[in-house]
């Protein structure tokens, strides 16, 4: 029995391009960068920081509120913050006794709102 989707990853012959490999690679990301998008999407692997993400995609909150939303205990939420801090995913700011958390940028966002878009296209 041929197995069809094997055959189909494949060349049937080695025949290399090297026109569009010299441009592959000059497109090339770094093994560094690759390294760090590589964390990036590891940290966003985890259904509780996503939606942490999510949420915070929406509007600015607090740790109490965000707590809240994901319905796990302050301390557990704020470790998924410090690691979604240190990635630069998130940022805050202290306002009196409280912590508000916001996304860090607009990438963030847009590549929340894309994969959500992706899952859903049918």
């Amino acid at each position: 029995m041929i197995d069809f989707e094997r055959e189909c990853d494949v060349c049937e012959e080695l025949c290399e391009h090297p026109q569009n490999i010299c441009l592959a690679k000059a497109d090339a990301i770094s093994d560094e960068e690759a390294q760090l998008v590589a964390e990036t999407f590891k940290l966003l692997g985890d259904t509780t920081r996503l939606k942490i993400l999510h949420a915070l995609s929406k509007r600015e909150l607090c740790v109490c509120d965000i707590a809240a939303v994901v319905q796990m205990g302050q301390s557990a939420v704020s470790h998924q913050l410090r690691l979604l801090r240190g990635s630069r995913l998130v940022k805050y700011r202290k306002e009196g006794k409280m912590v508000w958390y916001s996304l860090d940028d607009e990438h963030i966002s847009s590549l929340l709102q894309q994969g959500i878009e992706h899952i859903r296209h049918t």
